[in-house]
């Protein structure tokens, strides 16, 4: 049988995670030859998710240094990258969302004549300032690939708009294929504070809080509205694993620190930050795979953003847009942990994310390409 080498490319911890199930899909199957490379654009956060799902790169761009920026990223990955495909000589290139790791990969392969696949497709907010560098990342890899895997409709109907058609499959989203793997019932945190939680008699607020677009003043609005969440709900346990930047470190813990029931830790592992998501009440977030995730898993979500480019979630129900000012977000915490009526309607709304079947299809997708299939995959759906 012919076989086709696929190369994957990803550089952060939220790459990895969505990344990985498909690399795993990729390498048990007999048709493909199933190459890794990362640029570690996130070090010590993306080995973490390479250690747990197992996975070993064949390429290693190791790109982060201190205070970099996002022209550095960028120019490194574009010229580690230009070795590797001269080296590797693959026949599709994979790359995952929207990061600067994404746009330089897919440009290098561009510059190769290498088809690529851009896994996560057709995500917009139709801002290029918000999420930034995000929104105009994910647009710049929409024009150059040749293969869109789009989890959702809404996400195939934004490339249709911009007269994307062809090679575009609604697939789901990888990142619920990985929840099967890493949530498990009798699991125990290497975080001891997160061992000694109560989580079945208080309710335990999940938080992440880390965009660029939020530095400053929208930073400093949720920090404090988290405070006073915390002050107003005496049965409420927030939990906070800090971004490694700076920037975020300090806003933290100046606004933070020092209260009995807000527990600041270390960043968490893919598994154990599934683990946690799992047994939280809710989720005040503002990153992107979390709005994705928790749904699967039955959580609320509050979104500490001014938009999203996830509005299926919002239109489900299972997440509500919150955005960066102190009083509506205050407010919104509030309904949720005290109206029980509310809250069951966005827990128990539908996932409209993916079944934990889109790296078969998106595998599927590749085969048939490559005329290796002969029928494309059942699309995900209906939504």
């Amino acid at each position: 049988m012919k076989t086709i080498k696929v190369m994957t490319v990803f550089g952060t911890r939220p790459e990895a995670i969505k990344m990985a199930p498909l690399a795993l899909e990729l390498a048990r199957r007999p048709e493909f030859e199933a190459v890794c490379c990362v640029t570690a654009q996130h070090r010590e956060m993306l080995d973490s998710v390479l250690d747990i799902f197992s996975l070993k790169p064949d390429y290693d761009l190791n790109v982060m240094e201190p205070r970099q920026t996002l022209s550095t990223i960028t120019s490194k990955c574009l010229t580690g990258m230009d070795g590797v495909l001269e080296t590797a000589r693959p026949d599709l290139v994979l790359v995952h969302g929207d990061t600067s790791t994404t746009f330089a990969g897919a440009l290098a392969a561009f510059y190769h004549k290498i088809p690529v696949g851009h896994v996560e497709a057709g995500l917009r907010t139709y801002d290029k300032w918000s999420p930034f560098p995000e929104e105009v990342n994910r647009k710049l890899v929409g024009a150059i690939a040749d293969l869109h895997f789009c989890p959702t409709a809404a996400n195939r109907d934004n490339l249709a708009l911009e007269h994307i058609a062809q090679g575009v499959f609604l697939t789901g989203n990888t990142v619920i294929d990985a929840l099967q793997t890493t949530v498990q019932t009798q699991f125990r945190f290497s975080e001891p504070v997160l061992n000694c939680l109560d989580y079945v008699n208080r309710k335990v607020i999940l938080v992440t809080c880390h965009r660029r677009e939020n530095y400053g003043q929208p930073m400093a609005n949720i920090m404090t509205a988290l405070r006073q969440v915390a002050d107003a709900f005496p049965n409420v346990e927030l939990v906070y694993p800090v971004h490694l930047s700076p920037v975020v470190q300090e806003a933290a813990h100046k606004h933070l620190d020092h209260h009995p029931r807000i527990h600041l830790t270390a960043p968490l592992d893919v598994r154990e930050m599934h683990n946690l998501m799992a047994r939280c009440h809710l989720v005040m977030t503002d990153s992107g795979g979390l709005q994705e995730e928790a749904p699967a898993l039955g959580k609320p979500v509050l979104v500490l953003r001014k938009e999203t480019e996830r509005p299926e979630a919002v239109a489900a129900g299972t997440v509500r847009l919150a955005g960066v000012e102190r009083e509506p977000i205050l407010q919104m915490a509030s309904q949720l942990l005290s109206d029980p009526a509310e809250y069951d309607k966005m827990a128990h709304a539908a996932n409209p994310y993916g079944d934990g079947r889109a790296c078969r299809r998106i595998a599927d997708a590749i085969a048939w390409h490559f005329g290796l299939r002969e029928t494309p995959p059942d699309p995900f759906g209906p939504l």
